[in-house]
């Protein structure tokens, strides 16, 4: 039995084309904001300088406060005091986003799979986002928090991808052995390259591969009905 094996959802667990998905929820952001009175491009500027903060982060502060600390810089004063109305809008309209996704019937399957070959499975989404954002995902898929051991978004995280320390920072919390663990994704750079960078091994699902370099694949991967396979041998 693995010790762990970590998933990451958008791309993986939840099907999508990842540009698409994101052109679709920032649209929706920028409605929902215009009452707040947040103008379209001014927000969209800052929205992208705080992820660039997040995924840059050195471990020194969490994710939460390098977005937020960079987005009221961007925006020209303290929005702090919005992160009630932006996490309301992951629980309300961006529930509709889930049209610029596929359906995931094996979902479940792979879930129920991977609690039988290791003792944690855990969420390794990229920790851009509140820990709302991720529940509303997760339900698209049929899914929800409690099946994971642990699910990383940027109030419990302090790194991100492509970054290694991301990766090990989840291993030191659970007190794994790398080799021991899987890491499961779609994106060659910050699934498989940064999770073997912290000794990982990893399985890309190729359903919606993202390989940027276009660089060979040589660790295991397939489509995501392969990957139920692929649990079954382990």
């Amino acid at each position: 039995m693995l010790q762990a094996i970590l998933y990451d959802l958008d791309g993986t667990l939840l099907p999508m084309d990842n540009d698409y998905f994101t052109k679709v929820y920032l649209h929706m952001l920028a409605k929902a904001a215009m009452p707040w009175g947040y103008a379209p491009d001014a927000l969209m500027q800052a929205m992208w300088a705080g992820v660039k903060a997040m995924v840059t982060n050195d471990g020194t502060r969490s994710n939460q406060t390098a977005f937020w600390t960079t987005f009221s810089e961007a925006i020209g004063r303290d929005a702090t005091e919005d992160e009630v109305k932006f996490n309301e809008f992951y629980t309300k309209e961006f529930m509709d986003a889930k049209a610029a996704t596929g359906e995931a019937p094996l979902a479940q399957t792979v879930l129920e799979l991977s609690r039988r070959k290791a003792q944690h499975v855990i969420l390794a989404t990229n920790p851009i986002f509140p820990p709302v954002a991720d529940e509303s995902r997760l339900r698209w898929i049929g899914l929800n928090m409690e099946d994971f051991d642990l699910v990383t978004d940027y109030c419990n995280s302090s790194y991100c991808k492509p970054n290694p320390a991301y990766y090990r920072s989840i291993l030191d919390q659970f007190h794994l052995d790398p080799a021991q663990c899987l890491m499961v994704g779609n994106h060659v750079t910050e699934d498989w390259q940064a999770a073997s960078a912290a000794g990982i091994p990893c399985y890309l699902v190729t359903d919606h591969l993202i390989n940027p370099d276009g660089r060979p694949i040589t660790c295991p991967n397939g489509s995501y009905a392969d990957l139920v396979s692929y649990l079954e041998q382990l």
